[in-house]
C-alpha cells in the first residue's frame, strides 16, 4: 500500500511539474476590454513563483466613464510551445456614480513571442458586492504587455 501511495504521489508531482510554466518576473502593458462598454486599463503582472503571479489593473471602464482597479492572483499552465493558459481570482473597486466593490475571476490564454511581448485574451466575470453594484458583469479583453 505504501508503494502504491508513493508511486501515485510521484506521478502527480511529475504531472504538475511538467505543466508548470515559468512566468516572466514582470510585465506591463495595456488591457482593452469590451464587456459592459468599452474600457482600457494599464496592466502590471509580477511573478510570485515559478507558475504563479499577481496582476494589477488600473483604468477606465463602461465607455471610459468609470474608474476601475482590479487585483488578481493567477496560476499559469503550459499548453503548447509558447502558449499558456491561466486562471485566477481576486477583487476590485469601481467608481460608477458611487464607489463599489466586486469579486472577480479570470480565465485566459496567452502567447509569449520570441521578443519580450506577451499577448493575451481573457474572460473576467465580476460579481458586485457593495456600493450599489449588483449582479454579474462580463469583461472580455485583449492585452499586450512588455515583459522584463
Amino acid at each position: 500500500m505504501k508503494k502504491l501511495l508513493f508511486t501515485l504521489g510521484f506521478v502527480l508531482v511529475a504531472a504538475f511539474s511538467t505543466n508548470a510554466q515559468d512566468v516572466s518576473s514582470n510585465a506591463i502593458g495595456l488591457r482593452f476590454s469590451g464587456g459592459n462598454g468599452l474600457g482600457g486599463e494599464v496592466s502590471y503582472q509580477a511573478a510570485l513563483g515559478g507558475s504563479n503571479r499577481l496582476e494589477v489593473n488600473l483604468g477606465l471602464a463602461n465607455e471610459f466613464s468609470d474608474f476601475k482597479a482590479t487585483g488578481l492572483y493567477e496560476w499559469v499552465f503550459a499548453l503548447d510551445g509558447k502558449f499558456n493558459w491561466y486562471v485566477g481570482a481576486g477583487a476590485g473597486i469601481i467608481s460608477a456614480g458611487e464607489t463599489g466593490i466586486y469579486g472577480a475571476g479570470v480565465i485566459g490564454i496567452e502567447y509569449n513571442f520570441d521578443i519580450p511581448l506577451l499577448i493575451s485574451i481573457d474572460y473576467r466575470p465580476e460579481i458586485g458586492i457593495s456600493g450599489g453594484l449588483s449582479g454579474i458583469y462580463s469583461d472580455v479583453a485583449l492585452a499586450l504587455r512588455y515583459q522584463f
